[in-house]
């Protein structure tokens, strides 16, 4: 339900934001594309508290989950106001780098520093909503969305529009209304961190802690590598979707926010597999959080082929919501059709995912993801949508490649039980013989102090 409004929130903003124009469309398509390498930055570290406070969770040491969290806020803080410093200076060549039409470069400029100069709250409501769900708490970050959700389309109706006094402000009022829904966002999430008695806030551990600090730097920087691979691998392949025309990029964007709402079903149950395997592997239970891997994924594959079915079949006409050029919309339905065939794969691709870093294991996804982006997806983008010329189908049968490929090897892997990833403190155990970090099969007689 989080997902779900999440989701919401990305496409409301695109309809109200196709209502200005498709130049406006791009616009922030692009910058969003940008932006998904500071979300990278931002997941990894709620990744890493995630999986810390869920395993610790799961072993009974609740001081150690309460510690790390605000570990985790501290870098957080830190990394959104260096994001944001960033932006100040090179908002401008950024978006240059995606080949941009000028007519689309300015708005895009103007709609990336709004956003993105106080990327401290969206930074914050990555990890606090991360923190959270590591404690077992998914309810909490559902009803921050619900509320955010709310509060950014009125604001963006009337920001965007004008009402009453306010001044219609087109773009900019897309971008503060999302500046605004998260700032209120951030003090709701820190509310309900006050009131979990496992995570209430202790002054003394404010102080930064360099032990700590490094673990979430160990587990985080893998995840965040896999992220950011992706996310320059979409920035050079966007490049290209560019390069076929401005409507085709609007297309493709709009395809985008509608297939998203299939990434809601498989995010939720991947949320579901980190917290549930993390809490198993914390507490020495190898086979129950296997179990749970293979329920989250079981059930994301169902409801996610039934979406496929839906996108395959309606695609075009939820194109038709966001614009009446035929074309767009044509284009829009060759994307979903596509997406729909592809989406049980997408399902083992997230459920994966998650389990395997709830399972410490966050270097193999990263090293698949770097494989499939740049030597599948990428590769074939150029290939099949720009040499071979089939514009948008090429694109999107690329994107399906690489997704294939990926849920392929990480089902391998979870099946010869090469996905398990144990943390021990060598120093609470003198008599182990276990490494500091070792897999599931070597652990034979070793005990998870972690």
């Amino acid at each position: 339900m989080e997902n779900f409004f999440q989701t919401i929130l990305g496409f409301v903003d695109t309809y109200f934001v196709s209502k200005l124009g498709l130049i406006q469309v791009s616009a922030v398509g692009v910058t969003n594309a940008i932006l998904a390498i500071y979300f990278a930055l931002f997941m990894a570290l709620g990744v890493a508290a995630n999986v810390y406070i869920a395993n610790f969770i799961g072993a009974q040491k609740i001081e150690k989950a309460r510690h790390i969290a605000q570990q985790s806020i501290i870098v957080t803080i830190v990394i959104g106001l260096i994001t944001g410093i960033i932006t100040i200076f090179f908002a401008e060549p950024l978006l240059k780098l995606m080949g941009i039409d000028n007519n689309v470069l300015d708005a895009g400029v103007t709609y990336f520093r709004i956003v993105a100069i106080p990327s401290v709250f969206m930074a914050l409501m990555f990890v606090l909503s991360a923190i959270l769900r590591g404690a077992g708490d998914t309810k909490s970050p559902m009803k921050t969305s619900i509320v955010i959700n709310i509060v950014n389309a009125v604001l963006d109706y009337v920001l965007i529009f004008g009402f009453w006094f306010i001044p219609e402000m087109g773009i900019i009022g897309a971008a503060s209304a999302t500046v605004l829904a998260r700032v209120l966002g951030t003090f709701i999430l820190f509310g309900f961190i006050q009131k979990n008695t496992s995570l209430t806030f202790k002054k003394e551990y404010w102080k930064v802690d360099s032990v700590h600090l490094k673990e979430l730097f160990i587990l985080g920087t893998p995840a965040a590598g896999e992220r950011l691979i992706m996310r320059a691998g979409q920035i050079v392949y966007f490049g290209f979707v560019v390069a076929l025309g401005t409507n085709v990029f609007a297309a493709h964007q709009i395809a985008g926010n509608i297939e998203v709402f299939s990434y809601m079903i498989g995010f939720g149950f991947a949320t579901a597999a980190t917290i549930l395997v993390g809490q198993q592997v914390g507490a020495g239970r190898f086979d129950d959080a296997k179990t749970y891997a293979k329920l989250c994924m079981y059930l994301a594959i169902g409801s996610m082929t039934v979406f496929g079915i839906l996108l395959f079949s309606l695609g075009g006409s939820a194109g038709s919501l966001f614009t009446e050029d035929k074309a767009v919309i044509e284009n829009i339905g060759t994307a979903l059709k596509v997406s729909g065939v592809f989406q049980p794969f997408l399902a083992v691709v997230l459920i994966l995912t998650g389990a395997f870093q709830g399972a410490n294991n966050t270097k193999f996804p990263m090293y698949l993801t770097g494989i499939g982006m740049w030597a599948i997806r990428t590769l074939l983008v150029y290939v099949l949508g720009v040499q071979l010329e089939w514009g948008l189908l090429g694109v999107w049968i690329a994107i399906g490649l690489d997704i294939a490929f990926r849920a392929v090897v990480l089902t391998v892997q979870f099946h010869r039980d090469k996905w398990i990833v144990v943390k021990v403190e060598p120093e609470e155990d003198p008599e182990s013989h276990c490494h500091p970090q070792t897999t599931k099969e070597s652990m034979s007689g070793c005990v998870n102090n972690y």
